[in-house]
């Protein structure tokens, strides 16, 4: 008997797996929050009408996009990348990239140089 347990048990976990794979969803990430946040998330829980599970992918999601625009716009401050490529960086479109380096006061330096990098970028991936 356990051991016929035991296959039912692995083949349900075996189907999990697969589907979560088949969603793109491969690894766990797992940490300690404080009680605070804990609180937060339950109340997020209860206006959205999710789960645990999916209200922390829902934010970590929006947090890691933030972080990717942050990130390519000190890149590009920095003279290090083009606002294109600051804008793929982020995953947005350059319209997108122009816009959200304005609202955020971060001065717009475009040379030659950088349009032909640009069009070069572009070109390729067509």
């Amino acid at each position: 008997m356990h051991k016929e347990l035991c296959v039912v048990v692995n083949v349900y976990i075996s189907r999990i797996q697969v589907l979560l794979k088949a969603e793109g969803m491969t690894e766990i990430v797992s940490t300690r929050v404080p009680d605070d946040l804990a609180k937060d998330l339950r109340r997020i829980e209860e206006v959205e009408k999710a789960d645990r599970a999916t209200v922390v992918r829902k934010l970590l999601a929006a947090s890691v996009a933030e972080w990717k625009k942050d990130y390519a716009l000190k890149l590009y401050s920095q003279g290090r990348v083009t606002l294109w490529r600051a804008a793929r960086l982020a995953g947005v479109t350059l319209r997108e990239m122009m816009e959200i380096a304005a609202e955020r006061g971060i001065e717009f330096k475009y040379t030659l140089k950088d349009l032909d990098e640009d069009l070069a970028a572009a070109l390729k991936e067509k």
